[in-house]
């Protein structure tokens, strides 16, 4: 799945200096089901507390499970949104998104999220093909 550039920012790229904002926005509109997951699991972090918000619901749809790969599994979009929404994420399966604070107080729970025990554990044949 690729992002859908402007031909301004492609322009920037081509300069060699992007504004991270005008990247952030061409996330934003070119993966919206990874935008919206994100940033709702952000509010319900802020509104809720504790140590990670996560989601447990798989996509409705393959394009939409294509725009969680695409946003988590690329360096780049994964640190940008990071530095946006001023989180860590943290990706367990084909739709186990999690953000967790900065603080360095949930390190060990993050630690054990991305575990490779949690990974096995988090197994189910029906993901096999996720």
């Amino acid at each position: 799945m690729s992002l859908d550039v402007s031909p301004a920012l492609l322009e920037q790229a081509e300069r060699g200096e992007v504004d991270e904002a005008d990247f952030v926005d061409c996330v934003r509109t070119s993966l919206p089901y990874a935008w919206e997951m994100i940033s709702s699991l952000v509010a319900q972090l802020k509104v809720d507390g504790g140590d990670f918000a996560d989601n447990q619901t798989p996509p409705p749809d393959e394009q939409a499970r294509g725009q969680l790969l695409r946003a988590l599994a690329s360096d780049a979009i994964r640190g940008a949104l990071q530095r946006h929404f001023g989180v860590r994420l943290a990706f367990q399966n084909c739709h186990r998104v999690a953000v967790f604070p900065l603080d360095a107080s949930v390190d060990e729970t993050l630690a054990r999220f991305t575990s490779v025990r949690n990974q096995l554990l988090n197994q189910s044949p029906e993901f096999r093909d996720c």
